[in-house]
């Protein structure tokens, strides 16, 4: 699947991932779900295979592989797919404007829980006029992760991120509004294909992006450009939070109690860390942030499985006792 609109999806065949087709219209039930093999209704995102019958309608969605999700707004415990089957997030994130950490922080945890790679990026490295140094400070934090500072109109950075479109690969760009995402997109394939934004007089880009499609590349690697993340709902399991701070993980694991609650128990490795400088306040500030997030999203879930339990059953006993009844008995 290559887009998402409104009552319908945009399908190529498989083997058409090539640029040269045009992509189908294929129309989607009332509820915009489709059926996966496990029987779970779920919304079609981009970059899903899905099956067709003979006459062209859509039947069900294959197995994912890998997933980017995000928890989406308000009370709801659902969460929001935002690309399938990829192998590569490209976590972007401008200089100009000065990068914010946390939220760097936030995507990383993200894309390791979708099973992807992740690679952080930095935009605007020409805006700047230290792009080293911030880079630096992003590498502090993006922990196990390839960091490619990036200049589109001086092309600086850009072989570097072609080499990771091999024959195959498919990658999401994610990041804020006016990250040059879209640019960053039309770089990579060569040839404008994303509408890109004029800059406001304050120096950022304006987002132009409103949906999610995936780009064929001549070259065999498919591109997905997603619009801009104001807020970025944490969907995160314990392995992702480890993963993305290993280095406060790795100091957790060094306390004297295992329940160590980091405020002032004694042997607590992470506060000796803090007042030594090893630990920035800032980042064990994001880590407990997050881990907060991750587990009150894990309870949400939680409950939502335990009243679609509810409701099932519900659903089995009426229909025994409708069957116990039969037809034209009265109730007693």
């Amino acid at each position: 699947m290559v887009r998402a609109d409104r009552g319908a999806v945009l399908v190529l065949p498989a083997d058409g991932l090539d640029g040269e087709h045009e992509p189908r219209r294929v129309v989607v039930d009332r509820d915009g779900l489709v059926a996966g093999d496990d029987g779970e209704r779920v919304a079609p995102t981009v970059g899903d295979w899905l099956r067709l019958d003979e006459t062209g309608a859509l039947t069900s969605l294959a197995p994912r592989t890998t997933v980017l999700v995000r928890d989406t707004a308000g009370a709801t415990s659902r969460v929001q797919a935002l690309a399938a089957n990829i192998d590569v997030v490209l976590v972007v994130e401008h200089l100009e404007p000065e990068p914010d950490l946390g939220r760097i922080e936030r995507l990383l945890t993200l894309a390791w829980r979708s099973g992807a790679t992740p690679v952080v990026v930095l935009t605007k490295a020409d805006l700047v006029p230290d792009p080293e140094g911030m880079t630096a400070e992003v590498v502090a934090v993006a922990l196990a992760v390839d960091v490619h500072t990036v200049g589109v109109p001086t092309g600086r950075g850009i072989d570097a991120l072609r080499a990771l479109l091999v024959p195959g690969a498919t990658l999401v760009a994610v990041g804020p509004s006016g990250a040059g995402k879209s640019t960053l997109v039309n770089a990579l394939a060569g040839r404008e294909v994303m509408e890109i934004g004029e800059r406001r007089a304050d120096g950022r880009g304006r987002h132009t992006t409103t949906h999610r499609e995936l780009v064929p590349l001549a070259g065999g690697a498919m591109l997905i450009d997603t619009p801009g993340i104001r807020g970025v709902g944490v969907v995160a399991d314990v392995d992702a939070l480890d993963t993305t701070f290993a280095d406060v993980a790795a100091l957790a694991d060094a306390c004297r109690f295992a329940d160590c609650h980091h405020t002032g128990e004694p042997g607590c490795a992470i506060r000796a860390a803090l007042d030594s400088g090893e630990l920035a306040e800032r980042r064990f500030d994001s880590w407990r942030r997050l881990a907060r997030e991750a587990a009150y999203q894990a309870r949400r879930h939680d409950a939502r499985l335990r009243a679609e339990e509810r409701d099932r059953w519900k659903k089995v006993t009426k229909e025994y006792q409708r069957g116990l009844r039969g037809p034209g008995r009265p109730r007693v």
